[in-house]
């Protein structure tokens, strides 16, 4: 993944720009050295040929993916629309991840989260290492680093 090659997300959506589908571009922009393009347009809703007309754009934006990204209220507000999108990514190999409901005050649907292959937190990391593991089959492999006051690699610093 680099510059010119960044990987292709799509974020599901009911046509509608909602909070949960911002604050996940807010996430990524937020990752130094991190490339990707949105592919998904929720202002691309087609003005006439019905549900066809919908889930044909759907269809479209969908395959232009590597890696699609369930958003909670998204689902909440369309299972049934939502629930096809996830159909969409399946029938392409497309890796899809759910992102747990932001503040944490439920639960992501048992639904979704047996058709996903992965299921994080709002964490810009962990989207970030998910989606790499899934649109590009990358494994980060990264750990992390905690300081603890007053110690070093040797163990406890003793002033003498």
């Amino acid at each position: 993944m680099s510059e010119k090659n960044p990987i292709r997300v799509f974020v599901t959506h009911t046509f509608v720009e909602s909070d949960d589908y911002h604050r996940v571009f807010e996430f990524l922009e937020s990752v130094d050295r991190f490339f990707y393009l949105n592919v998904s347009k929720p202002g691309n809703i087609p003005s006439d040929g019905g549900l066809e007309a919908i889930k044909d754009e759907l269809i479209q934006q969908i395959k232009a993916s590597e890696a699609l990204i369930v958003v909670a209220d998204a689902y909440s507000d369309k299972p049934d629309l939502v629930s096809y999108m996830m159909d969409v990514a399946e029938a392409n190999n497309i890796g899809m991840i759910a992102i747990r409901p932001f503040g944490g005050m439920t639960e992501t649907h048992p639904d979704v989260v047996g058709r996903v292959q992965e299921h994080v937190e709002w964490n810009d990391r962990e989207l970030v290492d998910a989606l790499k593991r899934q649109a590009r089959g990358e494994d980060t492999a990264r750990w992390e680093v905690v300081d603890f006051p007053g110690f070093d690699a040797d163990g406890e610093i003793v002033d003498s």
